[in-house]
């Protein structure tokens, strides 16, 4: 009886290793393009944000690569994937359009399981911060549990995951739509003195320190973005020429090279071995990247977010006449038209080159986009994220929608693919934008499954 149960036992471990080692069914590359516009089911996402921890079998041996975080980073584009987007609810302002937990809008584990079945391989979390944004500034538990959660399901979709804080002391994330204060949102909700309070500034500090000390050695997280898209240039003092914000306000409290250094020094203390991504002011653009001064410090990855040029990404639904890539019109607010192509993006982009050629090391964009009924919006992507490829740059477009019901109903989902170019669609529908997104995400090879966690 004891040897019969043993053999059970040893052939449930070793079915249990197999399982880990060949990764979910669902992680394969996808074989039909057009078989991965099926929706899901809303049985299959209402309501199932709860995680169910996964019960794991004892491991016999584990022959997989042992996970190098910044391999991922410095070996040409590996990661393809998209943004999640969450805020703290205010419950008299939004209802129930975020949902009805803390933060929202909530994301089940559909949501997930269907972005890493349509071939993305990373998520970049771009979420609350762990501290509170007023003070005293403090450890916010329901944050932080929201974040636990959030990569529960990223590891059970087999996602790679980036943590971006968007908020924390003395910043809201109202800041990204500072013009509603007092249109649409109260203006007290908009926090904006992290760029004047020396306090504020402390405890970024001190909230990723903790952030990096918990989730060091978590299996899916492979990189940290500091702040997302620095912007004391604009919002504090109306600047958006780095030649005039700098020297004028270096080394001040408006400063994101004075600010970031601490920041980089505190988690480097905890945790040598996550990738850091570090970006620029002006909203972290390409423009103000060749004026970030990073620290000397391991695993540097540069971070840019791409949304230039802004009156062709950004056009409205009803922009007369409409302004086509490529196409002929105004691309820089002085009232004259441009030519705008390939070349007007490959001029643009050379100050990556200026500023890799100062500080060599890997680059990123971890965020980019274009309205989804923008003219030639499928092309712009294309060439955009085969100049991506070509400079090994991983990337992740924004933005990958929650299926909750009522957030679905909520704005004009600009930058949802699935719903094509009809901006008075909102329904999914086959269109050559998605397409395009599908067809880099095809490239991923890579998954957390395939490698051993690292080591505490």
């Amino acid at each position: 009886m004891r040897r019969s149960l043993l053999w059970i036992m040893l052939a449930g471990a070793l079915i249990g290793a197999a399982c880990v080692a060949a990764g979910p069914a669902w992680s394969a590359q996808p074989a039909a393009l057009a078989a991965a516009y099926r929706p899901a089911s809303p049985a299959a996402s209402a309501g199932q944000s709860a995680v169910q921890p996964r019960a794991w079998l004892p491991v016999v041996a584990d022959t997989r690569p042992l996970l190098d975080k910044w391999a991922l980073w410095n070996n040409g584009a590996q990661l393809r994937g998209a943004n999640i987007w969450q805020r703290i609810r205010v419950p008299s302002l939004d209802g129930n359009y975020l949902g009805n937990d803390y933060i929202g809008p909530p994301y089940a584990q559909a949501d997930f399981n269907r972005l890493a079945a349509l071939g993305a391989n990373y998520v970049n979390l771009s979420i609350p911060g762990l501290f509170t944004e007023r003070p005293p500034y403090q450890l916010d538990t329901a944050a932080r549990d929201h974040l636990d959660q959030l990569l529960e399901q990223a590891r059970q979709a087999d996602l790679f995951v980036v943590i971006s804080f968007r908020t924390g002391p003395g910043r809201s994330d109202f800041t990204f739509y500072r013009d509603g204060a007092g249109v649409w949102y109260p203006p007290e909700l908009l926090v904006e003195d992290v760029w004047t309070n020396q306090a504020a500034q402390d405890a970024w500090v001190d909230m990723w320190q903790y952030t990096a000390q918990r989730y060091r050695n978590h299996p899916v997280v492979v990189g940290y973005e500091l702040m997302v898209e620095p912007n004391a240039d604009e919002v504090a003092l109306d600047i958006y020429d780095p030649n005039e914000f700098y020297p004028q306000y270096a080394n001040t409290t408006y400063d994101w090279n004075r600010m970031h250094r601490p920041i980089v020094q505190a988690i480097r203390a905890v945790d040598p071995d996550t990738p850091i991504l570090l970006s620029g002011m002006g909203w972290g653009s390409v423009m103000w990247l060749p004026y970030l001064q990073p620290i000397s410090a391991t695993r540097l990855v540069y971070a840019v977010h791409q949304y230039m040029p802004f009156l062709y990404t950004h056009q409205p639904a009803n922009q007369n006449p409409p302004r086509p890539y490529p196409g002929y019109f105004d691309v820089d607010w002085d009232n004259q038209p441009d030519t705008f192509n390939w070349n007007w993006m490959a001029n643009y982009f050379s100050r990556l080159d200026t500023f890799q050629a100062q500080h060599p090391g890997p680059q990123t964009v971890n965020e980019f986009g274009v309205v989804r009924w923008a003219p030639g919006a499928a092309a712009f992507m294309r060439d955009q994220m085969d100049d991506f490829e070509q400079r090994g740059m991983n990337y992740a477009i924004w933005v990958w929608d929650s299926s909750w019901g009522p957030w679905q109903t909520w704005g004009s989902k600009a930058m949802n693919y699935l719903y094509g170019p009809d901006p008075n669609n909102f329904t999914e529908v086959p269109n050559a934008l998605m397409d395009e997104v599908l067809r880099a995400w095809a490239r991923n090879t890579i998954r957390p499954s395939h490698f051993r966690p690292p080591v505490p």
